[in-house]
């Protein structure tokens, strides 16, 4: 069967009619200004669906854009200007003041009745989105800066509905001026005056579930592998799958990521017991019951955490896990025996009973081909009717300078670290400060902590104009603390060069389909990921006599005589850093 739009628009933008009723047949705008970049990038997917998908046959799945209407920048203008909020939005006031202040303004009388009018016209739970003027950039994305916030919608009373989505509307204009993107925003040399915030009021991709609403599939592919594991090559691309909302990818949480040239190959786990324990245990979805606390300014409000054990009793495992057959020690695609569940995503991957990976690798050739550039596409869908929505798709940049890192390089003793494993390409010979997590004082249980810590030398370092190396334990950016340090990036932004070691006992696999991952290529970070047991290590000792500058309960600051010099080799993976340019040349 071919793959049909669902919610098919045409390729211009459509003012919203409030005396309309036919949200399916279009993108609709309310106001005047600019849509914003995130909401460019869903107009450019529809028109290629348009143009490029309406023949091609994937045997029963409905792909789409999720229907969705955008407040352009100039209601923004309006409810800044009309409620006078630019005194606390540039201040240093802390976010949840900033969000509570944001709250407390009115949106301009004249949205109200379209808005009102929309919600009018829907009863699913919405997303509610920032498309910034800045975001999604090809060099400066700003991906996962802003708010999103995704509200029920299931109010019998249209009056508590359209409070609700109001809330979340003002909580996405707030999110402009938390911390965060502020400090985003001066890494990346823009005044706070760059920036407007259009917003995008889409439907959820998902299936109601008892009094939870998800997807049984969230995804994020890149054209680009910067990590290929095994036979698979860079220019393969990778994926990212995860059961549930996407919120678990993209904030740096436990997926499964696959190459789509060998989709039956999973991460590298080194054996069944690895698999059971590293594997994904328990996904988002949005609460269809009574919020546990009203707090419009929290961007997780209506969302909840559930486990497998939730998940199977809904019915959304069937094409997604494999079981752990005891007495073979080994797994089983499917759920036909009793056992341990394990999310490996096999009927798909491996017995191909919906074909996802190929309509992946369709997608991603496509947008390649119309952007001219390696793309990044994020994804949801459903089952039992399979039906696919697409949610974003941006540019990553893959540097083309020639370096190349040697043999010599790596085993250099004047190497303050080498690797196999790095991200980023160039040569950095400026670099004097080095930021690093004090290993014998890392815990996972203070991960927040350290975060913090991280934040307070960022800002001093900043305000400097001084750029620095980081090296921390675990999954930077990740939202979970156990993976690793939760810093986002107006905690690091100062960081040039990051490195990720680990500690024996405690690994975790690179995430590549996060916003924090997506900003660190785009922005030209270098990264370094040095495994606690591999061959290549860090030399601590030497770091330890170095000038040091200041030292917090976990974190150390030290300053360095001569400028480190950085090699990146993007083709083959390889990096390292040298102690000075001099000793090596």
């Amino acid at each position: 069967m071919n793959i049909k739009s669902e919610g098919t628009f045409p390729q211009s933008l459509i003012p919203f009619d409030r005396n309309e009723n036919d949200q399916e047949n279009c993108i609709r705008v309310i106001g005047t200004g600019s849509i914003g970049g995130k909401a460019q990038g869903l107009v450019f997917l529809n028109d290629l669906l348009l143009s490029r998908f309406q023949t091609a046959d994937f045997q029963q799945i409905t792909v789409g854009i999720p229907n969705l209407t955008v407040i352009a920048t100039d209601v923004f203008d309006a409810f800044m200007a009309e409620n006078d909020l630019y005194g606390i939005a540039n201040s240093n006031s802390p976010d949840d003041r900033i969000a509570q202040a944001f709250q407390n303004a009115d949106l301009p009388f004249n949205v109200l009745g379209d808005l009102k009018s929309l919600i009018n016209q829907i009863y699913t739970p919405l997303a509610i989105r920032s498309s910034s003027l800045l975001e999604d950039a090809t060099y400066e994305p700003f991906a996962g800066i802003y708010a999103t916030k995704m509200i029920p919608n299931h109010q019998h009373d249209s009056g508590t509905r359209f409070q609700k989505l109001t809330e979340a509307i003002k909580f996405v204009y707030a999110s402009t001026y938390f911390n965060n993107a502020k400090s985003f925003r001066k890494a990346t040399n823009h005044d706070h005056s760059d920036e407007k915030m259009a917003v995008i009021i889409q439907d959820v991709v998902g299936s109601r579930h008892s009094l939870r609403f998800y997807p049984e599939l969230s995804g994020v592919t890149r054209s680009y592998n910067f990590y290929p594991v095994g036979r698979a090559q860079q220019e393969d691309g990778v994926v990212n799958l995860a059961l549930g909302l996407g919120k678990t990818i993209v904030d740096g949480g436990v997926s499964w990521t696959y190459s789509p040239a060998y989709p039956k190959i999973g991460p590298p786990f080194g054996s069944v017991e690895e698999l059971l324990k590293g594997s994904q245990k328990e996904y988002w979805a949005i609460n269809m019951g009574t919020p546990l606390v009203y707090d419009p300014i929290q961007e997780t409000e209506y969302l909840i955490q559930e486990n497998l054990t939730t998940a199977e009793k809904d019915g959304s495992l069937r094409h997604l896990c494999s079981t752990y057959d005891l007495q073979s020690n080994r797994l089983t695609i499917g759920m036909g025996n009793p056992g341990p569940r394990a999310l490996t995503f096999a009927p798909l991957l491996t017995l191909k009973e919906i074909p996802l990976n190929d309509l992946i690798k369709s997608f991603l050739a496509a947008c390649e081909e119309e952007l001219q550039n390696p793309v990044e596409i994020e994804f949801a869908m459903t089952f039992n009717p399979h039906s696919l929505g697409l949610l974003q798709v941006r540019s990553m940049v893959v540097a083309s300078d020639i370096v190349k890192v040697t043999d010599e390089d790596l085993i250099d003793e004047n190497a303050l670290v080498a690797s196999e494993n790095v991200l980023g390409n160039g040569l950095i010979d400026d670099i004097q400060d080095v930021v690093y997590v004090i290993p014998h004082k890392f815990e996972l249980e203070n991960t927040r902590q350290i975060a913090d810590e991280l934040e307070k030398i960022n800002d001093s370092l900043i305000d400097k104009g001084r750029s620095y190396l980081l090296i921390v334990f675990g999954r930077l950016g990740s939202s979970d603390p156990w993976l690793g340090i939760p810093a986002n990036w107006g905690q690091i932004s100062g960081a040039r060069v990051i490195v990720e070691t680990f500690q024996e006992g405690f690994k975790v696999e690179m995430s590549q389909g996060s916003h924090f991952f997506h900003n660190m290529t785009s922005l030209g970070v270098s990264y370094i990921s040095v495994p606690a047991s591999g061959k290549h290590q860090l030399d601590w000792d030497w770091l330890a006599l170095q000038e040091e500058i200041q030292t917090t309960q976990f974190v150390r600051h030290v300053r360095l005589i001569a400028p480190l010099y950085v090699k990146i080799d993007g083709r083959s993976g390889r990096g390292a850093i040298l102690k000075s340019r001099e000793e090596n040349d």
